[in-house]
């Protein structure tokens, strides 16, 4: 075990435990702002869902707070043939507001990829299931999933539905905001969604 994941993990047993804080209202937006695409996000029986728009770019709905060590859960539902992801440590580029930094994919396609860390706008795949893997086809299509994500130090985890997924090590970047993503659908007119519901936050610091 090397050294910096070392201090981030004596850090973390020093602290007092931290309570878990809910991200979303249940009731509206606030505490979000908008960056990359122009899709539309909305609050709807509790959830935030958002939805496709025809010929705009990835768009995501992000904290205005950044979170550098913590663990975030969130459960998700999207319609099988949208891609979508949850961004953490991450930021927007100053000019075109386009968002970078690791996603947490999530998806319903049969290559299966759902919980891999994927670097958007920036190296692509960091770490993602293969097909050997119990975790590859552990993301329900049509159903809640529930993700949870483990950032401490240079050490992000990943669980989809209770199975772990992905385990980087990688210290690029140390703090960011938390990103909801709509992916771009090129020209598509009909609309896709994706849904999220109970997102939780325990913040451990930086």
């Amino acid at each position: 075990m090397n050294s910096a994941l070392l201090l981030a993990l004596a850090a973390l047993l020093t602290q007092p435990a931290a309570e878990w804080t809910a991200l979303f209202d249940g009731r509206t937006l606030d505490g979000f702002t908008r960056h990359g695409g122009e899709a539309a996000y909305l609050v709807e029986d509790g959830c935030i869902v958002g939805e496709t728009r025809a010929n705009t770019g990835n768009s995501f709905l992000c904290t205005a707070r950044e979170y550098g060590d913590f663990v975030l859960e969130f459960e998700v539902k999207i319609d099988d043939e949208l891609n979508s992801g949850c961004q953490i440590r991450s930021h927007a580029q100053a000019g075109d507001d386009s968002v970078y930094g690791y996603q947490i994919e999530i998806e319903a396609t049969p290559r299966a990829f759902g919980g891999g860390i994927y670097e958007e706008g920036g190296r692509a795949w960091l770490a993602q299931p293969t097909p050997d893997q119990t975790a590859h086809n552990a993301f329900i299509p049509g159903e809640w999933n529930h993700y949870r994500v483990e950032a401490a130090g240079p050490r992000i985890r990943t669980y989809l539905n209770g199975v772990p997924i992905a385990d980087l090590m990688d210290g690029q970047t140390a703090s960011g905001f938390i990103g909801f993503q709509v992916h771009g659908v090129g020209g598509r007119t009909e609309p896709l969604r994706a849904r999220w519901r109970n997102l939780r936050i325990r913040d451990l610091g930086s």
